[in-house]
Parts: C-alpha cells; structure tokens; sequence
C-alpha cells in the first residue's frame, strides 16, 4: 500500500475494519464480557492509542457452504503502515480465532488521509 494523495495537512495511514463473528461452533455466543475482555487484554494493549467498535449484524458462507447469519462486532483501526502495526493486527486476529474458535476474521484494509 504504497503511495498516498493526501493533502498536506494529512497524514497517510492505514484504516483495518476487522469483522468478528460472535457464534460459537459448539453452540453459544461471545459474551460482553468476553468481548469486553477481548478488547481489554489483547487488542488495547496493542493499540493503545485508539480504537472504534460498532455491534453488526452479518451473514458469510462458511467452509461448509451454509450460510451463517450472526451478530457480530466491527472493530475499526487506524494506524501506521508498518511492520509492527501489521504484527499487531494479525496477533489480534489470530488471538480471536483461538479464544473463541473461529473459522475466520474478515479484514478489510484500506489506506487513509487522516487529520487530528
């Protein structure tokens, strides 16, 4: 994600929207509190200086052609385009994956003029 077209006043940065699905394969849901949780111990600390999340409703086919319909949670993430941001992301998603038995994480990524 090379090259910028941002205005002077703008820095270029890079925008992740990370999709997170709640359903548990064994039956259930991710909690608030496990998401509260989530967000606390693994994502904060790798981005401490800022971080957007919005509850969503979705729907993907799974590895098994079913169509899956759940609620969901959007965490957007705006921050530098380098080798540590990207770490950090990908720590993230794996960490979810793990935790709570996910099948996968959709991350759109997407470069950003950003001014403070």
């Amino acid at each position: 994600m090379h090259g910028t077209g941002c205005a002077s006043a703008e820095q270029a940065l890079v925008q992740d929207s990370l999709f997170f699905g709640t359903g548990k394969p064994r039956g259930g849901m991710v909690t608030s509190a496990e998401w509260a949780e989530f967000l606390k111990g693994t994502v904060t600390p790798r981005f401490p200086q800022g971080l957007t999340v919005s509850p969503a409703s979705g729907q993907w086919r799974g590895a098994d052609g079913a169509i899956v319909q759940e609620a969901s949670q959007l965490l957007q993430l705006v921050h530098p385009d380098d080798a540590a941001s990207e770490r950090a992301v990908q720590e993230v998603i794996a960490a979810y994956k793990v935790q709570f038995q996910q099948e996968a994480v959709l991350r759109v990524k997407a470069r950003a003029c950003v001014s403070f």
